[in-house]
């Protein structure tokens, strides 16, 4: 595998169907299987503690990424490999991003949808040439994309820009989809 650390982005709620939480432990669980170290928000709660602890207690790395302000709310969780404390939002997803090869997402609401989108826009704007996955968690995804579909037939993202936006139905999926897009990303920056 070309990718060695992916950042998850998902919610810091478990949500409301017991799926999300499934596919969070099995996220946890592929990373290890596959030997890649994980990248997240930091926290102990939700899904992002899901994935953290599963992949803790597979024995592998995880690097936390969070905001001062959530630190103080005793919302970071204390057995990670290394937590950053960042100063706010903007610093988190820039260290996320420098510490990643590539971005899985899981379910999550606002800030899981911004992490994504400023990943997909600093892609855009050659900052980063890293993939990024959305693991559709039975459908939890469709709207978004469809809209972005619609986005896309709209003239406002071009079918090249719609394509880099891979969908998985697995984490197993999406990890072998985002390895396949990094490998293609590598290859294409040789001379």
């Amino acid at each position: 595998m070309n990718l060695k650390r992916l950042a998850v982005y998902c919610g810091s709620a478990p949500g409301s169907d017991e799926r999300f939480a499934d596919a969070a432990r099995a996220t946890g669980n592929a990373l290890g299987a596959h030997g890649i170290d994980l990248v997240y928000g930091g926290g102990r709660l939700g899904l992002m503690g899901i994935v953290a602890d599963t992949v803790i207690a597979a024995g592998g790395k995880s690097y936390g990424v969070i905001p001062e302000a959530l630190v103080g709310l005793e919302v970071a969780h204390t057995g990670l490999t290394e937590l950053h404390k960042v100063a706010g939002m903007h610093e988190r997803k820039a260290k996320m991003t420098e510490l990643a090869d590539g971005f899985l997402c899981l379910p999550g609401g606002i800030g899981t949808l911004d992490e994504l989108f400023e990943a997909w826009s600093w892609n855009a704007l050659g900052y980063h040439a890293k993939p990024f996955c959305l693991v559709n968690v039975d459908g939890f995804w469709d709207g978004l994309t469809g809209f972005l579909d619609h986005v896309s037939s709209s003239g406002f993202l071009s079918p090249a820009r719609r394509g880099q936006l891979l969908v998985a139905d697995t984490p197993d999926e999406a990890i072998k989809l985002l390895d396949a897009a990094a490998r293609h990303a590598s290859q294409a920056m040789v001379w």
